[in-house]
C-alpha cells in the first residue's frame, strides 16, 4: 500500500520536489491586489482592504460582524476575554487541538480542562462534557464551578478539527443549560458547515485562521464573527490597543493588544476569497480520490466527513488499525519527501499542560496513535484521477 500511495501522490503533485502537507495557491490576482496596497502606501493596519476583507468573511459564513486580527491565536484571545474569561478561571476544550488553543487560553490567564472527542467528528464530544458537567461541578455564589480545584468555569471551546464540523447543535443546548459562553474554535473549517449553517456562527463567537498552510490564506491572520454588537465592539476595542476615538489625542482606557490586521494582509485575503470555491471543490475532488483508493485496503479507514455536515476537507486523514504501521507510513512517506503528519500530541501530554485536569480522554488516546495527515493541497492535479 505504502508505494502504491506514495505513486499516486507524486502524480497528483508532479512538480513538486518535495510534496506539502498543505501549501498555498498564490497567482496574478494575489500580485495585483499587493501591489495596488503598496502603491496606497496604506500596507499596516488602516485601508480600505481590512474592511472589505471583513465583510467578505462576515458574509460568506452569514454573521453579522467580522473582526481580523493578525492571527488565529490573537484571535482565540481577543475572543475569550471579550465573553468574560478570567484569570484563575478554567476553559472547557478537547485535548486534540494545535496548542494555540490552549496558548490562548492560558493568555488569559485562564487553565484548559480537557473532555474528550467523538471519534466520528474528530471534535469534543458532547457526551464527555455532559459527564462532565453532570458529576463533577457544581455552583459556587451563583456560579459553575469545578468540584476539585474550586475554579469557576468561564467558557467551553470545542475545535472543527481538520476542518470537520462537530456536533455544536447539542454543544449550543449543552452550554445554554448551564449559561457557559460557548467559541468556536473554527480556524481550520472555513467552507464547512452542518447543515446549512456555516461552522463559527453557532456560539457566542467565533474564530478563523488564515495562516499560509490555510484553505485561504492572508499570510498571517485571523478573524473572530459574531452576532454579538457588545462582543464585536470589545475585541474590536481591544486588538485596536484599547485606543479611545479621540481625533487629537491617544487615550487608552484599559489594556489593550495591538492585535489588528495589517491592510497589505487583508489585500492578500480579498484575492484569496475569490478562489476559496474552486479551493473547496479541489480538495472535494481529493478527498473522494484518497477515499475510493484506501477502499482497498482493509487496515486502513480514511476519514469521512460527519452525517449531515459538508467539510472542507482541510486536511485528509486516515486512521491505521495498528500504531505501528502508521510509524511505518511516516518514515516510508518522508523518506520519498510526501510530508505527511502524525495528530497533533494530546495537549495534556504537553510538559505546560500536564498538571491540567482531564476529563474520559481515551478516544483522543486512541486516535491520535493511529491518525495520519495527508498531502492536502488544492494544487493538486486530478486530471486522468478523478
Amino acid at each position: 500500500m505504502f508505494e502504491s500511495f506514495a505513486n499516486l501522490v507524486k502524480s497528483l503533485y508532479p512538480d513538486s520536489s518535495t510534496v506539502a502537507l498543505h501549501e498555498p495557491v498564490l497567482g496574478e490576482r494575489e500580485k495585483s491586489l499587493l501591489s495596488a496596497c503598496i502603491d496606497s502606501t496604506f500596507v499596516s493596519t488602516v485601508g480600505p482592504y481590512v474592511e472589505e476583507f471583513e465583510n467578505k468573511v462576515a458574509d460568506l459564513v452569514g454573521s453579522t460582524y467580522a473582526v481580523a486580527t493578525l492571527n488565529g491565536t490573537s484571535a482565540l484571545h481577543a475572543a475569550l476575554l471579550a465573553v468574560g474569561v478570567e484569570p484563575g478561571s478554567l476553559v472547557i476544550t478537547q485535548p486534540l487541538t494545535f496548542v494555540a488553543t490552549c496558548n490562548a487560553i492560558s493568555y488569559c490567564g485562564a487553565e484548559p480542562l480537557f473532555v474528550d472527542i467523538d471519534p466520528k467528528t474528530l471534535g469534543m464530544s458532547p457526551k464527555s462534557l455532559r459527564n462532565y458537567l453532570e458529576n463533577e461541578t457544581r455552583y459556587k455564589n451563583g456560579r459553575l464551578c469545578d468540584k476539585r480545584s474550586g475554579k469557576y468555569i468561564s467558557a467551553i471551546l470545542p475545535v472543527h478539527t481538520f476542518g470537520f464540523p462537530c456536533e455544536m447543535e447539542t454543544l449550543v443546548q449543552i452550554s445554554g443549560n448551564y449559561d457557559i459562553p460557548l467559541i468556536e474554535d473554527a480556524a481550520e473549517s472555513l467552507g464547512s458547515r452542518l447543515g446549512e449553517k456555516h461552522t463559527g456562527t453557532f456560539a457566542n463567537a467565533g474564530v478563523f485562521s488564515f495562516n499560509g498552510n490555510k484553505i485561504v490564506t492572508t499570510g498571517g491572520g485571523g478573524i473572530v464573527v459574531t452576532d454579538d454588537a457588545a462582543i464585536a465592539q470589545k475585541i474590536r476595542h481591544i486588538t485596536t490597543t484599547a485606543k479611545t476615538a479621540d481625533p487629537f489625542h491617544s487615550f487608552h482606557d484599559e489594556i489593550g493588544f495591538n492585535y489588528r490586521m495589517p491592510n497589505l494582509n487583508a489585500a492578500l485575503g480579498c484575492a484569496q476569497l475569490e478562489r476559496l470555491d474552486h479551493h473547496l471543490n479541489a480538495k472535494r475532488s481529493l478527498a473522494n480520490l484518497y477515499r475510493r483508493f484506501f477502499e482497498e485496503y482493509d487496515h486502513v479507514t480514511f476519514i469521512d466527513e460527519p452525517a449531515n455536515t459538508h467539510s472542507n476537507y482541510w486536511l485528509n486523514s486516515i486512521l491505521f488499525k495498528e500504531p505501528k504501521t502508521l510509524y511505518d507510513f511516516l518514515e516510508y512517506t518522508h523518506s520519498l519527501k510526501i510530508y505527511t503528519r502524525a495528530a497533533w500530541t494530546p495537549m495534556y501530554k504537553l510538559p505546560m499542560f500536564s498538571s491540567c485536569y482531564r476529563h474520559e480522554t481515551g478516544e483522543t488516546e486512541e486516535i491520535c496513535s493511529r491518525l495520519a495527515n495527508l498531502p492536502s493541497s488544492a494544487s493538486a492535479n486530478l486530471k486522468g484521477n478523478v
